[in-house]
């Protein structure tokens, strides 16, 4: 049963996940223009993963776990967050941010596979119409010379497939998983433990680590609300809205996110928005509603976002989502 509506918390709620969470990956390509990607990745969730601990303290909630809950969020934080996110930062530095956004909003074409190769899922119909439309939606944006023009920006989109694998792998896996029931306590040590892998990943690579002091006016701008507004104000919002207006609403996100980066990539950072790019995402997000569209008898575990539609592991959505910025 879902709690009584307000409507001006799900109408802040959903500008939240619709519109920063879009903005992310122009806050992102804003940041790693100045700051080595691991090490940018990894100070964002250290500082939020503590800021979540603390909300929790405050909640009186309590924030022990066991062994077996931490080494899963340690996994999960890897997968999600270590790779999943510290990559595409990293590939931020080749690739447009809205180009960037549209290729990840194949998402659940990935899940989709996924689902079929490691739990034998079978395809419906639907799915498979939003399937082909997909590969030709994804076919259309990699095959601009215009935009993919350099062997840096073609490694940077496939850097970007390995981590929607890596996603979808994380999601399968989180749903299942002996993990914290409380979602602020399961956030938090995935954000911790995965920021902890992503400083590990930068000094191994020798990333040359600067001061916040040296740091420019618009970096320290979007290190701020990628921290404060693309993780935490976010992340509660979306939660917010699990639990008072239906799943699928939510998850009509998937096709706002990568319009509103594509709008704010052309006008902050002169990004451009070909007519073959605008097709791709006409083609590639109706692709994605056919895959979303979800036929009647369906059971939860047969949607392609098992752990956002089935109230379970509703909660657990949270960190997939959460890494997909």
């Amino acid at each position: 049963m879902r709690k009584p509506q307000n409507k001006t918390l799900v109408i802040l709620a959903f500008f939240a996940v619709y519109v920063i969470w879009g903005s992310t990956y122009l806050l992102n390509k804003i940041a790693v223009t100045e700051l080595p990607p691991f090490m940018l990745a990894g100070i964002r969730f250290i500082i939020a993963g503590i800021l979540i601990f603390i909300i929790a303290k405050i909640l009186k909630i309590k924030v022990a776990i066991t062994r077996r809950q931490f080494l899963n969020c340690t996994f999960v934080g890897f997968l999600f967050l270590t790779f999943g996110n510290g990559v595409v930062v990293w590939a931020l530095k080749f690739v447009d941010s809205g180009f960037a956004a549209l290729e990840i909003s194949a998402q659940p074409l990935v899940i989709l596979f996924m689902m079929l190769l490691l739990q034998g899922k079978k395809i419906e119909s639907m799915s498979i119409i939003g399937v082909v439309l997909g590969v030709i939606g994804i076919f259309l944006l990699v095959s601009q010379k215009e935009l993919v023009s350099n062997d840096m920006t073609l490694i940077g989109v496939f850097m970007i497939f390995l981590c929607m694998i890596s996603w979808a792998y994380g999601s399968l896996f989180v749903a299942k998983a002996d993990v914290p029931s409380n979602y602020f306590v399961n956030t938090g040590y995935q954000m911790i433990t995965g920021g902890a892998m992503l400083l590990l990943v930068s000094l191994i690579l020798g990333e040359q680590w600067t001061s916040p002091v040296l740091w420019s006016e618009p970096v320290l701008y979007a290190m701020v609300l990628l921290i404060i507004f693309g993780s935490i104000v976010a992340f509660t919002s979306f939660n917010y809205l699990l639990k008072v207006v239906s799943p699928e609403k939510v998850a009509t996100s998937t096709y706002v996110n990568p319009i509103i980066a594509l709008m704010l990539g052309w006008y902050f950072l002169d990004e451009q928005i070909t007519t073959q790019s605008a097709v791709a995402a006409a083609i590639l997000l109706t692709g994605v509603y056919f895959i979303n569209t979800k036929k009647k008898g369906v059971t939860c575990s047969e949607i392609v976002f098992p752990n956002l539609l089935c109230p379970k592991s509703s909660l657990n959505s949270i960190k997939s989502r959460l890494a997909f910025k």
